[in-house]
């Protein structure tokens, strides 16, 4: 069964979650260099097949584009041209990383791993991913 996929897209780093073949349970996959995700991606969906892409939407408060939504923007069509069979939807992202941040938090980690900001964009992919698929 094919999976689904959910990318927190950063200018630097990218987080990457991934369903279970059953799509009931979104857990981390990777944090990766944001140069390298299409790589990445060809290599994973070369091995897995997945059937759709969530990827984080980022807006202001107010609907407004934040900084980084014109990265999502000009990522999307990049993406679209590598793998024109996968659809890839945003999804709305706002509050994603704060709730990061509070979940890892709660999870008993030292300081120091509680800061790695790897950690928080893949927590960040999770529950974007865990949101997009109870919401269906």
């Amino acid at each position: 069964m094919a999976r689904i996929l959910a990318i927190d897209y950063g200018k630097k780093r990218t987080g990457i979650a991934v369903t279970d073949p059953n799509k009931i349970i979104a857990t981390a996959l990777e944090t990766v260099d944001t140069k390298e995700l299409i790589g990445f991606l060809k290599k994973y969906c070369s091995t897995e097949p997945v059937e759709k892409i969530i990827i984080g939407y980022p807006l202001n408060f107010d609907d407004s584009a934040t900084d980084a939504t014109p990265l999502v923007e000009k990522f999307i069509p990049k993406f679209q041209h590598v793998f024109p069979n996968i659809p890839i939807e945003k999804a709305d992202e706002r509050m994603t990383s704060s709730m990061a941040s509070k979940a890892i938090a709660q999870m008993g980690l030292k300081k120091k791993e509680r800061e790695q900001k790897e950690l928080i964009d893949a927590v960040s992919a999770v529950i974007l991913l865990q949101e997009y698929l109870e919401s269906q």
